[in-house]
């Protein structure tokens, strides 16, 4: 018979103790004594930082790991931050809990991947992984045969989000993007998934929180492996506020107390608003991008929220409002490719 417990502060679903065996427990989870990704690990009580070499397409790319494995048995926390590689606030976050987090005060395990696209990372490249130009968050859980980027995935899927019972992925606004604050999670249609994913987002602490769709994503992927979780946004145009970077490991400190990983009294939800909707403007043209509205502006449907011109101004396109609802980012650079998005509205 497997023993499960029920943690101080936890939800309503139920934690496995944390064995040193392996075995079918009919969907249950049960996490081994020692922690291991890759050529990584480390003992119960232990903590430790490390660089995996990943070979993709023939290429070896260094990713950073911390794994902590907390003095007694709890759930499995996996964090990633970096997916895209110019979202400063989340790699901030993801640091700081690495750099900070001791096992001694820890139930149970956690791992982190600081910046999980280095390529991009070191290349400050915005949306898409350097090494094929693929956008690494359209292509989850990955293909071990597919273009680089697809096989970064699959490793990253496989080796760290797989792992866990619970999962975050930090991001903000990219280096061209102003956005206010948000949290993600995706619809699988598993509704213990999805209702633990919304009650993640809810303890997470941002005010608003969007119901997504998006194929390819890594909290799309987890959802559809069993896995709750949620992607958090906070921060953007290549600043790390302390204010930002404090949304997230406040977010990450609540739900590791939820959980029962953390001492200390469970946190009560935070208010939010529920957008069901989260509906993206994308530019038909090469051109220049003038705005009309401020990100997290109230807009009305149809609204006139900008246009994109050419270079002697003519108008290529105008952009109105899909929704009723709330700007949640809006892209910050006046130079704009067909393609590009321009701004979201979550409604």
């Amino acid at each position: 018979m497997l023993a499960i417990q029920f943690l101080p502060g936890s939800n309503s679903y139920p934690l496995p103790i944390h064995l040193s065996l392996s075995f079918d427990t009919g969907g249950i989870h049960v996490a081994e004594s020692e922690l291991t990704v890759g050529s990584l690990f480390v003992g119960r009580g232990e903590k430790t930082f490390g660089t995996q070499q990943v070979s993709v397409s023939g290429r070896q790319v260094a990713l950073p790991v911390f794994l902590i494995n907390g003095r007694e048995p709890g759930p499995t926390l996996a964090v990633t931050a970096g997916i895209h590689a110019a979202e400063y606030a989340g790699i901030a976050a993801a640091l700081e809990l690495g750099r900070s987090l001791s096992p001694q005060a820890l139930r149970g395990q956690v791992i982190i991947a600081p910046v999980a696209n280095t390529a991009g990372f070191r290349a400050r490249s915005i949306y898409v992984c350097p090494l094929d130009g693929v956008n690494l968050n359209r292509v989850f859980p990955g293909n071990p045969e597919g273009g680089a980027t697809e096989q970064l995935a699959h490793w990253l899927f496989r080796n760290v989000i797989r792992q866990a019972n619970y999962y975050v992925d930090l991001h903000g606004g990219d280096l061209i993007e102003a956005l206010i604050p948000f949290t993600i999670y995706h619809r699988s249609g598993n509704e213990e998934v999805d209702r633990a994913s919304i009650e993640m987002a809810k303890i997470f602490g941002i005010h608003y929180v969007v119901r997504s769709e998006t194929k390819g994503s890594t909290y799309s992927a987890a959802a559809h492996a069993g896995i709750p979780g949620i992607l958090a946004e906070s921060g953007g145009q290549g600043i790390w506020r302390p204010e930002d970077v404090a949304l997230h490991t406040d977010g990450l400190n609540r739900l590791m107390c939820h959980l029962g990983m953390l001492a200390g009294p469970s946190p009560e939800p935070v208010p939010c608003t529920l957008l069901n909707q989260f509906i993206w403007q994308r530019s038909e043209h090469e051109g220049f991008w003038y705005p009309k509205i401020s990100v997290g502006d109230s807009v009305q449907e149809r609204q006139d929220l900008g246009a994109v011109l050419d270079f002697q101004g003519h108008v290529l396109q105008t952009v109105s409002s899909p929704a009723a609802g709330r700007v949640l980012f809006l892209v910050s650079s006046l130079a704009i490719n067909q393609g590009d998005p321009l701004l979201a509205v979550g409604a």
